[in-house]
């Protein structure tokens, strides 16, 4: 995986991952539509994780890739770069379907075991979930990734 220009075009980033499979599910994902992939430090196992490489496969080669130390920098970078972050998040009403997703959006993902904090759950400007059926908790967050970031592409013509 190499650092490069990143794009301005919607892009996902991980909120300290802490499931190896998950985020190299993930990184394939950004890798096949040519989206940038964020990953927010510290992340729950090393980058060399081989659980890693087996879900990424070789696409991870092709990944754009930005790594952010900390949530701080992270946030201080989204800021210079003017991008708009979109939480998944469980803990609002307003489903992915109603929102209007903008090239600039940069969907974040929370930690597979708990999500993310209250504090950086009130930083972000817009909140999506994906409705589900009532008493279960959540999706995947590869899964979730995968099903918001499509109906992104698709509002923002980028699959056509």
């Amino acid at each position: 995986m190499k650092q490069i220009k990143i794009k301005d075009v919607f892009s996902i980033a991980l909120y300290q991952p802490d499931i190896p499979q998950n985020t190299g599910t993930i990184m394939r994902l950004a890798s096949c539509f040519g989206l940038d992939l964020h990953i927010i430090e510290p992340c729950g196992f090393r980058s060399d994780d081989v659980s890693l490489k087996r879900s990424g496969m070789d696409y991870i080669e092709e990944l754009q890739f930005k790594g952010h130390i900390s949530w701080n920098a992270f946030l201080e970078w989204s800021k210079d770069h003017s991008k708009n972050l979109v939480l998944a998040t469980t803990k609002t009403d307003h489903s992915y379907l109603e929102y209007s997703f903008d090239a600039n959006d940069m969907l974040i993902m929370g930690r597979e075991s708990q999500g993310v904090p209250d504090h950086v759950h009130h930083i972000c400007q817009k909140r999506i979930t994906i409705p589900m059926k009532k008493g279960l908790r959540s999706l995947n967050v590869a899964i979730a990734s995968a099903i918001i970031t499509s109906e992104a592409l698709r509002q923002i013509n980028i699959l056509r």
